[in-house]
């Protein structure tokens, strides 16, 4: 049993865990104004509004959205900005066949009382989400440019009260997430042109560690426990996995642990890396072991021999960061999930 608010309304169903919201409204309560077209949140014909945020309900499971506020197109109907949206949309000859219209609608109407009037370039990039096949989208553009102009007053879209955040307490050490069964597993060397000392006096740096690995901050650090962030773009898809961990250092045999789990909204993620460094002639050898296991719908990218390239090549830029750090340069700018699959697919046609 599930209880949503819907539209402002209370609606109880009863559907399996893994049901999407998109599912939920259509099905169970008959609000098919929802469409539903690609199912992996890249058209937005689905798009809904939670909690007065533009939201894919094809990648949201329905129980997630307990508690939160859902807008749908049908709550939509006397909404003012709403109807001089679908007025324009008219004048405009912005609708064609109509499948992509409420979710284009649901973001148009965001677009117009987020920003006001802007430029149609602008526009055009916050519709990169929303795709039409039929139009051009050059009727589109215009008419919530016209919109925008001169935005409308409208009401807040319902969402639910946050309550503060409180002061930050102490960290308290995670249970390590090691022995835990993760799924995808995989051993990296990579040569760094630094004596073992040099290496070290980064890798056993918590802050230096995180500024060297592409896509983490790190936000506190308390004896073993730390605290952080991990942004990753994948596809059409974003997430900043928020979460605590513990790390082991050993000077003695200059190896390092690290493991620990976070959440952004319905993705998770867990793993574990360690690392150890080892001379090499002039240079040290670093041999990173990695563990990691995604939940929620980004777990979709989690195809083995897609994600071992695209996490060595992530190794391959963290040991070239490490190099970087240690002759006082900042680190490279966070590659796209597009040029790390180019390169491991370069790499896999050279073997």
């Amino acid at each position: 049993m599930i209880q949503l608010t819907i539209n402002g309304e209370t609606r109880e169903v009863t559907a399996p865990a893994r049901t999407h919201l998109a599912d939920v409204l259509r099905e169970h309560c008959g609000l098919t104004g929802t469409h539903l077209g690609c199912e992996q949140g890249v058209c937005g014909a689905c798009t809904v509004m939670v909690d007065g945020v533009p939201t894919r309900s094809c990648l949201l499971y329905a129980h997630e959205a307990a508690g939160m506020e859902v807008t749908t197109i049908e709550g939509l109907d006397e909404d003012p900005v709403a109807m001089a949206l679908r007025a324009a949309f008219s004048r405009h000859h912005a609708l064609q066949c109509g499948y992509c219209t409420p979710g284009m609608m649901v973001t148009a109407r965001d677009i117009v009382t987020r920003l006001g009037a802007v430029d149609e370039d602008r526009i055009r990039d916050e519709l990169a989400g929303n795709l039409c096949r039929c139009t051009g989208y050059r009727g589109i553009v215009r008419a919530i440019a016209e919109v925008a102009a001169t935005r409308p007053a409208a009401p807040p879209l319902p969402k639910r009260e946050v309550p503060l955040t409180p002061p930050p307490a102490p960290l308290a050490t995670p249970a390590p997430v090691a022995g835990i069964d993760l799924p995808n597993r995989l051993t990296h060397g990579e040569t760094l042109a630094l004596a073992p000392d040099a290496a070290w006096a980064i890798l056993s740096d918590p802050a230096r560690i995180a500024a060297c690995v592409p896509g983490m901050t790190l936000l506190r650090h308390e004896g073993e426990a730390v605290e952080g962030e991990f942004s990753v773009i994948l596809g059409p898809f974003s997430a900043r996995f928020a979460g605590f961990g513990t790390l082991t250092l050993d000077a003695v045999t200059r190896t390092g642990r690290l493991c620990g789990q976070g959440r952004d909204g319905a993705n998770g993620a867990e793993g574990e890396v360690e690392w150890r460094l080892t001379p090499n002639g002039a240079g040290t050898t670093l041999d990173v072991e990695l563990g990691w296991r995604l939940t929620g719908p980004l777990a979709q990218f989690s195809r083995p021999a897609l994600l071992r390239g695209v996490v060595a090549a992530m190794a391959g830029d963290f040991a070239r960061n490490v190099e970087r750090a240690a002759r006082g340069e900042a680190p490279a700018a966070q590659p796209s999930l597009w040029s790390l699959i180019l390169a491991w697919w370069k790499g896999l046609f050279a073997r």
